[in-house]
């Protein structure tokens, strides 16, 4: 049911709100906030569209000549956090952003997505639904409180340990998720010491994306709340796995489930659409991996032997290539793409996943056959012969990949498409001309 003003304004009086924190994304994909005080003048203010920032400051937004910008609430994200204190409590509201011409702006991540959404519905879709599995590492903090790689546990896939802090750490967290309205499904220790993951029910992609940035804010508040620091880095720490954030999509229509037939004469109960969308997401795979993995540590992650997909190729169970099929169907009939990391920001990445998908519908873009064998102890030349490529093994490679995509340019717009690809140069520059240790290790004594 659609929350009103009129439900904002009651629960603000019964549960004491004394701060709102208005919430956007970034095109980095960091979530940012604009706090004020609870007052019926500025609640009147935020429920009217009237609360503005300085969009100059935000990565990627506008010059500052242009600054001037306004926070559209979207009253269903409506969330009263369930800590505070003696001051009172702090509820938030995620925003869209629009110009000072009250347009919305080409910049927001959320909006963007919004975008992509009405493409989806223009062709006879009604819901595109999203299951996230974001994994994070929960690390020591230092004297100063600064965070730190060390773990706290030895915890391995599964593993059972009640007496580890970072058990406690996990279980608050989905206490308090649960208490904000989500409905966790799981939560467990991945395989990295130091590794969890936390899953939550699928949802329409607006509301899982919104769901994504308010989990990384929960799980940070509450992993500082027991000494711990929380981080969703793709690779924090060499010779262990990374952490990803594996995309369960499925695609609804006003029957139902678009992805299922359970006639599929390839006898794996898949829709034609969803071997047109499943095409559009092989198609265009290598060509939005800087979005999916957009930091020069996605890489350290995207290598063999550490579970993550390196090749490009989709099966039914397997979990060795890029794209699988989970078991499930029905109503659960879903693709699972498996390269995503929690580093991505979500806005962008399923609006660019959900384009490419479509473009395969729209175009008939026919999935290559299913690979159900271990790719990762097939050789170079059985990778070869039986097509599958690499994914990029560098941001810089990957960069140079986004730029010749035209259907991932399209989905991001022209504007989040030359901010990001901006940043991102300055990112890896950076970072191609920094001198690490590892390279003083293995050549200051050799040479």
């Amino acid at each position: 049911m659609a929350i009103t003003a009129a439900d904002i304004r009651r629960e603000v009086k019964e549960k004491n709100v004394t701060f709102l924190r208005l919430m956007f994304t970034d095109i980095l994909g960091i979530m940012k906030n604009v706090e004020i005080p609870a007052t019926d003048e500025q609640l009147e203010k935020i429920l009217s569209n009237k609360a503005m920032f300085d969009g100059s400051s935000i990565e990627g937004f506008v010059r500052i000549n242009e600054s001037d910008m306004y926070l559209y609430p979207d009253l269903n994200t409506w969330t009263v956090f369930p800590w505070g204190d003696e001051n009172g409590a702090v509820a938030g509201l995620i925003c869209d952003i629009y110009t000072s011409e009250g347009e919305p702006f080409p910049g927001d991540p959320r909006g963007n997505l919004k975008k992509a959404l009405r493409h989806m519905e223009k062709i006879g879709y009604k819901s595109f639904n999203l299951g996230p599995e974001p994994e994070f590492f929960l690390f020591k903090m230092d004297n100063l409180g600064n965070p730190t790689t060390e773990v706290n546990d030895k915890g391995g896939y599964f593993d059972l340990a009640p007496t580890d802090l970072a058990d406690n750490t996990r279980r608050e967290i989905v206490n308090v998720l649960t208490k904000m309205g989500f409905e966790v499904e799981a939560s467990h220790h991945e395989v990295a010491v130091g590794q969890h993951e936390i899953d939550f029910k699928y949802a329409d992609v607006l509301t899982a994306c919104d769901k994504i940035q308010l989990f990384k804010l929960v799980v940070k508040t509450i992993a500082r709340k027991h000494g711990l620091y929380a981080t969703f880095m793709a690779k924090p720490k060499y010779g262990i796995a990374g952490s990803g954030m594996h995309c369960n999509m499925s695609l609804f229509g006003k029957d139902g489930n678009a992805f299922f037939d359970p006639k599929d004469p390839r006898g794996m109960q898949l829709s034609q659409d969803a071997y047109y969308f499943l095409g559009g997401l092989m198609r265009h795979a290598y060509s939005y991996t800087a979005i999916m993995n957009p930091t020069v540590n996605s890489y350290k992650r995207l290598v063999p032997g550490y579970e993550a997909p390196v090749y490009i190729a989709w099966a039914g169970r397997n979990r060795s290539p890029l794209i699988r099929v989970p078991a499930s169907r029905g109503v659960s009939t879903r693709l699972e793409l498996r390269s995503v990391d929690p580093t991505a920001n979500p806005y962008l990445a399923l609006a660019v996943l959900l384009e490419s998908g479509l473009d395969g519908i729209e175009n008939k873009i026919e999935a290559p056959a299913p690979v159900e064998s271990n790719i990762y102890i097939m050789t170079a030349e059985e990778r070869k012969e039986a097509g599958i490529l690499d994914l990029p093994s560098t941001l810089h490679n990957a960069l140079k990949a986004l730029q010749e995509d035209e259907v991932v340019k399209a989905a991001l717009g022209e504007h989040i498409y030359v901010n990001f690809l901006e940043a991102k140069r300055i990112e890896w520059s950076s970072y191609a001309a920094f001198v690490s240790q590892w390279e003083v290790d293995n050549y200051l004594d050799l040479y």
